[in-house]
């Protein structure tokens, strides 16, 4: 049965990895202007092709594109991350307000901070970090008095909203010529995307993700409870700032390059743990993060397409296919309740 099980986990890794690999070609072979992919091999190994087409590729497509797929992936490892803490399928960085203070304290950054500065990548993690540890904190405080998860869930939203009104009133009266795109930012967009921003990402998320691996024996038993992790030898304490460090380190990278992305720190964890049958993290963690960066890639892709030449903030598509499975995921915990 062990051996089914990871024949099962393997094949569906591999199937994972083949999306990825498709999904990352479609981003940067389909545009309005399409590149043919023995086109796009040829440019990026061996240098060769049109130099117009070289532009688009390498200073518009490929940045977007890397950026999508690390973001994706992070949302979704943060997700996991959060779920774990909170003990609860429905948590996650946008529905618990997290994204939603880095993105309000980005905001500040570019309107009364910068001014005439230029912003540099590590700025905007820095500025997003603080916001989403600020209400990451807040929301870890309402839950040691609030028992009830649905009640902590609601004051998470209200945290978001509270965060979005003042963010929409910032950018609504920013008139600052040195902020660029920063109303698309805020609205959740890849659009702005550049190869020293894609760089600065990878950096950050590999080495976040890393910690997040090296942490996946102490999570596998802090899911089971407090008592039981404690009683095989992991530390509590350390293991909940770990938790909370990482989840706003990783948020905070999606919201100060892409600004807020709805539902896939929510969506993709519960996928996951329904298509491998298993909730330990060794397995969910990489899991999550392959179908976070095919969910990101592939809502991006659309996002630039539907509609072309007009380009939806990622947001809309990625709401459109991820809050059908938040309804489902709560109407299901619901009837397990019930039984």
């Amino acid at each position: 049965m062990r051996k089914k099980s990871n024949k099962k986990a393997i094949i569906l890794f591999i199937g994972l990895v083949l999306i990825l690999v498709c999904a990352f070609a479609a981003n940067l072979c389909i545009g309005n202007v399409r590149i043919g992919a023995w086109n796009v091999l040829r440019i990026l190994f061996f240098g060769e092709g049109d130099d117009k087409v070289r532009r688009i590729l390498f200073t518009i497509r490929l940045p977007r594109t890397l950026m999508a797929l690390v973001l994706g992936g992070a949302l979704a490892v943060a997700g996991f991350l959060l779920q774990t803490y909170f003990s609860n399928p429905i948590a996650g960085p946008y529905i618990l307000g997290v994204s939603s203070g880095a993105r309000m304290t980005v905001a500040l950054l570019l309107i009364f901070v910068a001014g005439g500065v230029t912003v540099r990548g590590y700025m905007l993690v820095l500025a997003a970090f603080a916001g989403a540890l600020l209400t990451t904190c807040f929301i870890i405080m309402i839950s040691k008095r609030v028992k009830n998860m649905a009640v902590l869930l609601a004051a998470g939203i209200m945290v978001g909203y509270i965060c979005s009104a003042i963010t929409d009133f910032l950018v609504a009266f920013a008139d600052d010529s040195d902020i660029v795109n920063l109303h698309s930012w805020s609205q959740g967009s890849f659009s702005g995307a550049t190869m020293e921003g894609a760089v600065y990402c990878i950096v950050i998320v590999a080495a976040a993700f890393f910690g997040v691996m090296l942490m996946a024996k102490s999570l596998d038993a802090f899911r089971l409870g407090e008592s039981y992790a404690r009683s095989v030898g992991v530390n509590i304490r350390l293991c909940r700032v770990m938790i909370i460090l990482l989840s706003s380190i990783l948020s905070a990278c999606v919201t100060a390059y892409a600004g807020p992305v709805t539902f896939i720190g929510i969506a993709v964890p519960f996928l996951m743990r329904e298509a491998f049958k298993t909730s330990k993290p060794v397995v969910l963690i990489p899991a999550s993060f392959l179908s976070g960066a095919v969910f990101c890639l592939l809502s991006d892709l659309l996002a630039r397409m539907i509609f072309a030449p007009t380009e939806l903030n990622i947001s809309a598509v990625t709401s459109l296919f991820g809050a059908p499975i938040v309804i489902y995921m709560m109407i299901r915990r619901q009837k397990r309740h019930e039984d």
